[in-house]
């Protein structure tokens, strides 16, 4: 068996990997900005770069968009769109945190619950939180070269040719 033949038997479950880890980052993500959404308007607030009229929909609207976005990755609707969404709101966060480095604050970015403030005496570690993303980035990128997987709606709804 060649290379390619032998990369396109283990492509479609390497995606169902990928598709489910990008989805449950989401999924938690979200959940646990659900859990307290006054937290999460309180994060946005602290990377102070948006207008303050804008900050509590920013805050109340992203937990519901993080968990639907986390649910059809899961599912494997439309896999290559939500790869994108992903990717796109990566982008989002990343662009953010940079933001906040480079203005000097020190916040926790909130991407998993918190309200933005760092417990005393400590202060963030923007690699590890690029070092991080990049990892998650490297999800969406794969998603978005290699949509087909096994498990997954998109596959049901049209199956292989």
């Amino acid at each position: 068996m060649g290379a390619r033949k032998r990369f396109d038997a283990v492509q479609p479950w390497i995606s169902l990997l990928v598709r489910v880890a990008a989805g449950l980052i989401m999924l938690w993500a979200g959940v646990a900005k659900l859990l307290d959404v006054h937290a999460s308007v309180r994060a946005v607030r602290a990377y102070r770069l948006l207008p303050e009229a804008v900050v509590p929909l920013v805050g109340n609207v992203l937990p519901f968009i993080e968990v639907g976005l986390g649910v059809l990755l899961i599912a494997g609707v439309m896999t290559r769109t939500m790869a994108i969404i992903y990717l796109t709101m990566l982008v989002v966060y990343v662009s953010g945190t940079i933001w906040a480095w480079a203005h000097g604050l020190q916040i926790d970015c909130g991407c998993f619950g918190g309200d933005g403030t760092l417990a005393a005496g400590t202060t963030t570690n923007y690699a590890a939180h690029f070092i991080e993303r990049a990892e998650f980035i490297a999800l969406g990128l794969w998603l978005l070269f290699f949509p087909r997987s096994r498990l997954s709606l998109d596959g049901w709804l049209r199956p292989a040719e």
